[in-house]
């Protein structure tokens, strides 16, 4: 039986951003309260300009309220450059103390004019499945 998947998508100035989330039971331990997801985002310039993701900026909101802010540049090790019709593509993981949660956030990217922008990352969830049964 496959786990069922959450998704979200947003456009910003030509940028589109897709992810599909995941909870990955076989490394969760709900006993000891420790929930894993992974995420997978695809990230799309629809624009008319060359783009690089230079920092991402994450806020993660366990099922109690409590949030985690995660900062850095790039993301899985990469600040990827893309022209207009090419898309990135990456999975990275979350864990929680809690069997339901929700991540947001944004991309950084710069224009080779040196011009700086946020692109939205949409709320998605991080659900284990039947947690609300």
């Amino acid at each position: 039986m496959s786990t069922p998947r959450t998704r979200s998508r947003a456009e910003t100035r030509g940028i589109v951003v897709e992810v599909e989330s995941q909870y990955i039971p076989e490394q969760s331990h709900p006993a000891m309260r420790h929930f894993v997801f992974s995420y997978t985002i695809t990230i799309t310039n629809r624009g008319s300009e060359v783009v690089q993701l230079r920092s991402r900026h994450w806020i993660i909101t366990d099922g109690l309220g409590d949030i985690e802010e995660v900062k850095g540049p790039g993301v899985v090790g990469e600040q990827p450059v893309l022209s207009p019709g090419e898309g990135f593509r990456y999975t990275s993981g979350a864990v929680l103390s809690t069997e339901r949660g929700m991540m947001h956030g944004t991309y950084q990217m710069h224009r080779a004019d040196g011009a700086r922008f946020d692109v939205s990352i949409a709320p998605f969830l991080l659900e284990r499945p039947y947690s609300l049964n």
